[in-house]
């Protein structure tokens, strides 16, 4: 059964890098949580590196700038690991052919931004649905619609056989009070109506190993065991830390904050509850990141 802890202090010695989720713990999608920035501070003072591992479908660069905006100083964190940045790999390396339809926010543009780290890249083409060989979706047009408005889209490309490759495996977020879908939701809604959805994020394989990468670039050789994933998706961030071997910490006060009746600290039998529901233990669990 998980740990109930009330800092990362308590911890933070027997883990040499960090894992860290943004929405939702390092801040709320309007501005930084001054008690989780202090914590992540308080951890590189000791010597342990700290990679953001976010599902933003946003490119490494652009997550920087965000950050700047919302008030996390960059001495909170090493490096930045963005399924962005990993589905945009995939995207040109051709997974779904090289004549897509952007099923995104045009805030999203940047996502088909030139990507020099590959040697031969495919050329992309935004092409309307009609014409198109495959789908790359960064979220909903509208992230707060009804998602039933996605699905005459949907229907289409599903007719033609195409394959959708999910840059934000995220099912919703929370903008400060506001909750709002994200393109996890867009591929689940296609993978059920019988769809091909290629996820490159949180819980999945490539981000990690991205991770991984970043950690290495900063010289770092870190064990698995010697790894702590912290985040609020219990879908994403903790599924995703137990399918790689990795140690996790649950911030109960996050997406799950009703259901594991989390103010300062979780309702411990809520959260046992919660827990027991959805098949998953995360190692240690807190409130809030601090």
């Amino acid at each position: 059964m998980t740990r109930i802890i009330t800092a990362l202090s308590e911890i933070s010695q027997a883990y040499d890098a960090l894992f860290v989720d943004l929405w939702g713990c390092v801040h709320n999608g309007v501005a930084a949580m001054p008690a989780a920035v202090e914590a992540l501070q308080n951890y590189r003072k000791t010597g342990g590196k700290v990679v953001l591992v976010t599902n933003s479908p946003r490119p490494r660069k652009g997550v920087t700038k965000q950050l700047v905006h919302f008030g996390v100083p960059q001495d909170a964190y090493d490096a930045i690991a963005t399924s962005g940045d990993s589905a945009r790999s995939a995207m040109y390396r051709g997974v779904v052919g090289t004549s897509v339809w952007h099923l995104g926010p045009v805030t999203d543009s940047r996502f088909f931004d030139p990507l020099e780290i590959l040697e031969n890249p495919v050329e992309i083409t935004r092409v309307p649905l009609a014409e198109a060989d495959g789908i790359v979706c960064t979220g909903p047009f509208d992230a707060q619609a009804d998602p039933e408005n996605w699905r005459p889209d949907l229907e289409a490309a599903h007719a033609r056989g195409l394959k959708l490759l999910c840059a934000n495996p995220d099912l919703i977020v929370d903008r400060g009070e506001v909750r709002e879908w994200c393109a996890g939701a867009v591929a689940k809604m296609y993978t059920e109506m019988g769809g091909e959805s290629l996820y490159f994020g949180k819980p999945h394989a490539p981000i990690y190993d991205l991770a991984r990468r970043r950690l290495h670039k900063l010289g770092a050789t870190v064990p698995d065991a010697r790894i702590l994933a912290i985040g609020d998706g219990i879908l994403t961030d903790v599924k995703g830390a137990i399918d790689e071997g990795i140690d996790s910490l649950f911030i109960s006060g996050g997406l799950a904050a009703a259901e594991t009746k989390t103010t300062t600290q979780p309702d411990e039998q809520a959260l046992t509850t919660y827990l027991n529901g959805e098949k998953l233990d995360p190692t240690f669990t807190i409130g809030h990141l601090r």
